[in-house]
């Protein structure tokens, strides 16, 4: 079973990590396995060295291995791309060398990519990551909206996923309806007892508790945030670390209590 985390997404230095990390490491229940998610963005756009209106928001690519110097995190590359560009495989392989010795994990934000092509990239990295398929709102329409219909999609993906991230928002800022995921959760759950279940969507220092009712039902949850960790909810402007910091105090001590309520 996948080690769970509590994630933040847009890192773009490494003392962001250090300061994380530390406020993390101080402030985690004794005995706890989970962990920080460093999340790291890159685009197909930004991959390429082609100008994007994330060109300022996302570290440059020769920086990126620099931001996953740390062994006690769990370092994750988002990788974006919605418009389902050609040659995948060639380009997630070169993503995946951006990402250094630290990398561990590489996300897939992206609407159901060719799984084939994703673990032709893994396997040519030669490197042991994990694989997360975020799952958004197209995804979820391409299937019907059904939960068992994005079981029998998800059977493709078996032996090349590790991991799957429920996320309507896809960095946005909107609200989590987290009881609205549940049955997919639990039909994944059924189906594929060993991939890791996270969720995502409009989490942040001021709504985490969004995310409640799916962590009851299911308490080793990871999530991840993004777009509300800056006071304006818009991506494109610069994260607040405070609110950060925030966010992650938050996290720790809504996780801590779900743990002493089940114990």
């Amino acid at each position: 079973m996948s080690v769970p985390y509590i994630g933040i997404t847009d890192f773009t230095t490494y003392d962001q990590v250090k300061r994380m990390l530390e406020v993390f490491k101080k402030h985690s229940q004794r005995g706890s396995n989970r962990k920080l998610h460093v999340g790291v963005m890159m685009s197909y756009k930004t991959l390429h060295g082609i100008e994007t209106q994330f060109s300022k928001v996302f570290p440059p690519r020769v920086t990126i291995a620099s931001i996953f110097a740390s062994n006690e995190t769990f370092n994750c590359l988002h990788y974006a791309d919605y418009k389902g560009n050609p040659n995948l495989w060639q380009s997630l392989y070169h993503a995946i060398q951006y990402g250094g010795m630290g990398i561990d994990a590489l996300q897939l934000d992206m609407t159901w990519p060719d799984p084939g092509e994703v673990a032709n990239a893994v396997h040519a990295s030669r490197k042991n990551l994990e694989v997360i398929l975020q799952i958004g709102n197209k995804a979820f329409a391409e299937v019907g909206d059904e939960p068992g219909a994005v079981v029998e999609r998800l059977r493709d993906y078996e032996g090349v996923i590790s991991r799957v991230l429920l996320d309507r928002s896809a960095g946005r800022g909107i609200g989590m309806d987290a009881v609205g995921l549940i049955p997919f959760a639990r039909a994944i759950r059924n189906a594929f007892p060993l991939i890791g279940i996270g969720g995502a969507g409009g989490l942040g220092p001021e709504s985490v508790d969004l995310v409640l009712p799916f962590a009851r039902e299911f308490p080793d949850l990871s999530i991840d945030a993004q777009g509300r960790l800056r006071p304006s909810g818009n991506i494109l402007d610069p994260v607040d670390w405070d609110f950060v910091e925030n966010y992650v105090l938050r996290a720790l001590e809504m996780f801590r209590l779900l743990v002493k309520n089940v114990q």
